[in-house]
């Protein structure tokens, strides 16, 4: 078996996601491996339909989510005792979270993504899309999905 060196989570801060981030959290504990936390901001300038005449309202609206997430992304990943690795915390700024992580993944060099999934299926699924969908398609590594009702068969940290 290969032992990952560099594990990532997404986290939006779900449930979903903080299941997903205890079975990363797990895993690199185990293999002894850097755990890698993103967070990914939705930019609220990037779809430019906004009128020039908002965008200092806007900046100070997006400089304000990125300290609050800032702080609970820090709460997230160091909330378990990461004993044996290490850890790294990303925030991004992106219209599309799969991109950023996959960039984030990239850029790392992660040997494999663990992703919270919230299973929908039909016409939410067709509507809202699939984070994780997107990222398991084209990831450059190994993708772990989990289950929000996983959670059951996770220790707590």
């Amino acid at each position: 078996m290969l032992a990952p060196r560099n594990i990532l989570a997404a986290t939006d801060f779900s449930p979903v996601s903080d299941t997903a981030l205890q079975y990363a959290r797990e895993l690199a504990r185990a293999f002894g491996a850097t755990l890698h936390v993103v967070h990914v901001i939705n930019d609220l300038m990037s779809d430019g339909s906004m009128p020039t005449t908002f965008m200092p309202a806007f900046g100070n609206a997006q400089r304000a989510i990125r300290e609050a997430a800032r702080e609970q992304l820090h709460e997230a990943a160091t909330s378990g005792d990461l004993t044996k690795g290490t850890l790294a915390e990303h925030l991004m700024t992106s219209s599309s979270p799969a991109t950023a992580i996959l960039e984030c993944a990239r850029d790392n060099a992660i040997d494999l993504i663990v992703v919270g999934t919230h299973g929908r299926g039909g016409v939410a699924h067709f509507l809202l899309g699939s984070v994780a969908e997107r990222v398991v398609r084209t990831a450059p590594c190994p993708v772990l999905t989990v289950r929000g009702t996983a959670a059951r068969g996770v220790k707590a940290a």
